[in-house]
């Protein structure tokens, strides 16, 4: 005997019912439940897991790690501001825990450019935050360079890409000549405005 329209939409009616309680007792039950975290739990996903799971959302699981990125970055340094104005007397509320790390900023920014290859403001933005000694940021130049280049990989036809990592170059790690190559090959591309030769000619000097 075939089950009505009727006697089907019941039912339909009734599993998602039983479904909903059922996810409310569990999500109850994991609340009673005492948090644990982690360093690497803030990561959300590994690098290498990161592509498997997000499939057809990679650019909306991109979006929400360069988030992240950003969240992570901003409070370090200003937590990290704070504890700089008076290193022997640091704010009752910072005295008891560990220094200020930065050591999950470029992981996350790996995570959001293999997300997403041509995610432009993560790569050159992403290289200002990891540059920037401390206690602005991480002070890891090569960690900047290195994000720039994987971008490079991807996009070769950005000068602006040659631009930042001639600036990495100058401010952070003072190696006039490589800045001014960075600049020279940037220059050399399809597009790229005349300063940049007059960058890599300037800063040689």
């Amino acid at each position: 005997m075939t089950p009505k329209p009727k006697d089907q939409l019941v039912a339909a009616v009734a599993v998602v019912l039983l479904l909903g309680s059922l996810s409310v007792w569990l999500q109850a039950g994991r609340d009673r439940l005492p948090l644990q975290t982690t360093a690497q739990e803030e990561l959300y996903l590994s690098q290498r897991a990161t592509g498997r799971v997000v499939f057809t959302h990679r650019a909306l699981a991109s979006d929400l790690y360069w988030i992240r990125a950003v969240q992570y970055f901003g409070g370090n340094t200003h937590i990290a501001r704070l504890r700089a104005l008076d290193p022997l007397e640091p704010p009752p509320s910072l005295a008891a825990k560990p220094p200020v790390s930065f050591d999950l900023l470029y992981p996350l920014l790996d995570i959001t450019t293999t997300l997403d290859p041509r995610f432009n403001i993560a790569y050159r933005f992403g290289a200002v935050f990891l540059s920037e000694p401390y206690p602005n940021g991480p002070g890891r130049p090569d960690l900047a360079i290195a994000l720039v280049e994987k971008g490079l990989k991807t996009s070769p036809e950005k000068w602006q890409y040659w631009h930042d990592i001639g600036f990495v170059y100058y401010w952070n790690v003072h190696d006039y000549l490589k800045a001014s190559q960075a600049f020279r090959r940037g220059a050399d591309l399809l597009g790229a405005p005349w300063f940049m030769r007059s960058l890599a000619a300037t800063t040689l000097s």
